[in-house]
């Protein structure tokens, strides 16, 4: 809900309303922050109405300054809640308990009846589900959902980190319950409406460790060159149906979120784990994409429609990678064709606009508790661009297909994954600074922005500026977002763009498969609510990528605590006035060096456009992308906090670390582990 006027209305029956996301700030004051307004709206604790931090609200302004454009405003209606479960302690009496929440920003205390005890004991450490909350009453009611075994902190914290984020960590007993009376047999009848494609060789390949197998991969060979590609969906939308317990799950979940030691799925198991996997030497209903494709990697025809495979082997990411380097193994032609093509497709799409940025995941190695013992650095190799190409030909056909069909004359609602162009306020002072380093922009066109991108990533490949340029040119890019208005995918370089491939993962996915299939029966309706789903489905990816960061953060430090004193090599990520933050190069652990450590070598002060903090005195800079060491000073697991100090290596005498001092990034040597 949007108003572009400004409210000239005091009274509160003529006032101007808003609706946006509340903001609690520590004081306990509130803001609501609404899209494509300049100002928050101001509001006070008093009120907020039961509206909690995160809430997706309608605020009411009762009070309007013209001259500085600042509202303020009172809350009416809590349009969409953002957790409703949370982490705390009961403090019992005979017949009633209240929860009193750990740390959730301005959550309540909450009462609990005893029917809600669910073999919780006074003291306990639970999860509490708030239920209701009448407009009178000071405190909602709740149940218990879960007790925490207070020993096991990592389990709690996981638990914490995804709690905080709004999300619900158990399926309700109607959702299992109408999960678990899903037939396992896949009927004739709806056999028999669907492309038979079981006779064609078909596999999947997934990373090693995983069990929801959403997609797989046919192979044909045809007459005159021809190859038949398909790419296989597993058909969520047959199993979950509008208007139902699962759907109504799935949508408030929108993601599956992954933390390092667990999986919080957006389905029950039976659905994504058994159901709808799409595992090996297993009939599965799938939603497919079938195209016609040269040895040029160009695509002469495509069908979409709903089938049912046979997946006659599974491989993991390791095993397909080992298969195009040595050219050996099972289906060993089929995957060097299918590795081929994905290159041709890939570089044909570079030359149309995509940006090439790498990525690097990391990934902890864990014992049996969750305790993190190594990490391990994977990177992006051929196995994986080959599925990610015939992913995104998938995703952006069927965007295409939805896009030339209407309802009368509109276009019919869809949530196009979008992606807009640099934000010119960030991307002006990163062309600057690429300058620097021999790097010419040209800003004129977004084509030329994207191709000064990738010849920029292509020339600092080993350089020592190669991980500044390709951390800032990130952070230049606009945020990939779901919406009905379709203004194309900048960083694939593609018009038409939709996520369709992961249904079992993706909430959005799930209605790019229900409206395909409305338009192939030639019956598409127009959705008047997909604005505000997408809304949410991108709230709750924005919220299932800080889950994971705050998870990643916490293994981080707990990881890091066994090294407090030691010394590394390692590679400033980010600058602040208040200090730089420095990402280990062997662990890939990333901490804060504080200015207050610095001041007994200079007086140091930010420069933003050099991305760098400059001493005073004897012009010594801490830039982005500079190779430092630094020693490990703490580790606070509790703030997921890791403090390091810069340190002078190598030598002691003043002489020479003056010297060192003055030293430029590229002349730093790498240094011992000093215990």
């Amino acid at each position: 809900m949007k108003q572009t006027n400004k409210p000239k209305k005091q009274s509160k029956s003529h006032a101007a309303t808003y609706e946006g996301i509340l903001d609690v700030t520590r004081s306990g004051m509130g803001y609501v922050m609404v899209e494509n307004q300049e100002k928050d709206i101001f509001v006070r604790p008093q009120d907020f109405h039961h509206a909690l931090h995160g809430d997706r609200v309608v605020v009411s302004v009762t009070r309007f300054n013209p001259r500085n454009g600042k509202m303020e405003g009172e809350i009416t209606r809590v349009v969409e809640r953002r957790q409703t479960e949370f982490i705390g302690r009961l403090e019992m009496n005979t017949d009633f308990a209240f929860f009193i929440p750990d740390r959730a920003k301005g959550a309540p205390d909450i009462y609990v009846p005893a029917a809600g005890f669910n073999g919780a004991k006074n003291g306990d450490r639970v999860v509490v589900r708030m239920t209701a909350w009448d407009i009178k009453s000071k405190s909602p009611n709740g149940e218990v959902v879960a007790v925490l075994n207070a020993a096991d902190e990592n389990d709690v914290a996981m638990k914490q980190i995804l709690v905080d984020a709004g999300f619900i960590l158990q399926f309700d007993d109607e959702a299992l319950e109408e999960a678990a009376r899903l037939p396992d047999m896949l009927p004739q009848a709806e056999i028999s409406k669907r492309k038979d494609m079981r006779e064609v060789l078909t596999f999947t390949i997934d990373p090693a460790d995983a069990k929801d197998f959403d997609d797989a991969i046919s192979f044909r060979t045809l007459k005159k060159g021809w190859y038949e590609i398909g790419v296989h969906i597993a058909d969520v939308s047959y199993y979950v149906e509008p208007d139902t317990v699962l759907n109504e799950s799935a949508y408030n979940r929108a993601t599956s979120v992954y933390l390092p030691d667990r999986v919080l799925p957006m389905l029950p198991e039976h659905i994504s784990n058994e159901l709808c996997s799409l595992r090996p030497n297993e009939d599965k209903f799938t939603f497919s994409a079938v195209f016609e494709i040269n040895t040029k990697g160009e695509v002469k025809s495509n069908w979409l429609g709903r089938t049912v495979i046979h997946s006659n082997h599974r491989y993991s990411y390791e095993q397909a990678q080992q298969i195009i380097e040595s050219g050996e193994g099972t289906n060993a032609h089929e995957i060097l064709v299918l590795n081929d093509l994905a290159r041709k497709l890939r570089k044909e799409r570079f030359k149309n606009g995509a940006i090439n940025f790498s990525s690097q995941e990391v990934r902890f190695v864990l014992d049996k508790d969750g305790k993190p013992t190594g990490i391990v650095i994977k990177e992006s190799k051929e196995a994986h661009q080959l599925i990610e190409e015939f992913m995104l030909l998938a995703n952006r056909t069927v965007a295409e297909h939805v896009g030339k069909a209407k309802t009368g004359k509109q276009a019919i609602p869809f949530p196009y994954r979008v992606h807009d162009t640099p934000d010119e306020e960030k991307l002006l002072p990163f062309v600057d600074f690429a300058k620097k380093f021999g790097h010419r922009f040209d800003t004129k066109t977004p084509t030329g922005i994207a191709s000064s991108f990738n010849n920029m990533l292509n020339a600092v490949q080993g350089k020592p500026e190669q991980h500044v340029l390709e951390q800032l040119g990130i952070r230049t890019m606009a945020k990939a977002a779901y919406t009905p208005e379709n203004i194309g995918h900048y960083g694939l370089g593609f018009e038409n763009y939709c996520h369709f491939t992961s249904p079992i993962r993706r909430y959005p996915d799930i209605m790019v498969h229900r409206i395909l299939q409305d338009v192939l029966d030639g019956h598409p309706k127009a959705d008047k609510k997909m604005g505000e789903k997408c809304l949410h489905c991108s709230a709750r990816e924005r919220a299932a990528m800080e889950a994971e960061r705050s998870a990643n953060k916490y293994k981080q430090v707990e990881f890091m605590e066994q090294f407090i004193g030691d010394e590394f090599e390692g590679v400033i990520s980010g600058v602040a006035t208040f200090g730089f933050w420095v990402e280990t190069v062997q662990h890939k652990c990333e901490g804060l060096v504080s200015i207050q450590s610095l001041l007994d070598y200079d007086d140091f002060r930010l420069i933003e456009t050099e991305y760098c903090l400059t001493g005073r005195r004897s012009g010594r800079t801490f830039r982005m992308g500079d190779k430092v060491f630094i020693k490990v000073v703490s580790a606070d697991i509790g703030k997921r906090q890791l403090d390091y100090e810069w340190v002078i290596q190598p030598g002691s005498d003043g002489d020479r670390q003056e010297r060192y001092i003055k030293m430029k990034p590229h002349q730093f040597k790498t240094g011992k582990k000093k215990r």
